[in-house]
């Protein structure tokens, strides 16, 4: 399930995505637009430049931009930047511990086709995708 931290981190790259390619967009004016708290907004980023998603320039002038073009950057990218992961049981997260119950799972297959399905939806649209959809 993506959480609020995956929601939220979304809604903060198409923003920035709406504003334009080469826009530096501060915080606080998608604070306003999208009615998150700007300290939240401070965590998401921060976890969303660590992953080179975002850069940041300070001063006057200064905010956040995307680093690649919004139709190069996936839902997937921001998503993963912000869970750690988009797997719908926590069994199959990356480096999850082995389940003891795994050779024995009858639905282990279904978890891997649902997660599968999951990763090509979120790896085909792309933030300029969201943008148009909006």
């Amino acid at each position: 399930m993506i959480s609020t931290k995956g929601r939220y981190a979304l809604r903060l790259m198409i923003d920035i995505a709406e504003q334009g390619e080469d826009a530096r967009v501060p915080l606080r004016e998608v604070a306003e637009r999208q009615g998150i708290s700007i300290k939240y907004l401070e965590q998401l980023a921060g976890s969303l430049v660590r992953a080179g998603l975002l850069k940041s320039t300070r001063g006057a002038r200064g905010g956040y931009v995307l680093t690649r073009p919004s139709d190069e950057m996936t839902a997937g990218d921001v998503l993963r930047a912000a869970e750690g992961s988009c797997a719908p049981v926590s069994c199959l997260e990356d480096g999850a511990e082995a389940c003891p119950r795994r050779d024995q799972c009858v639905a282990i297959n279904f978890w891997r086709g649902l997660d599968q399905a999951i990763e090509d939806y979120v790896d085909n649209v792309t933030l300029a995708d969201l943008v148009q959809m909006g």
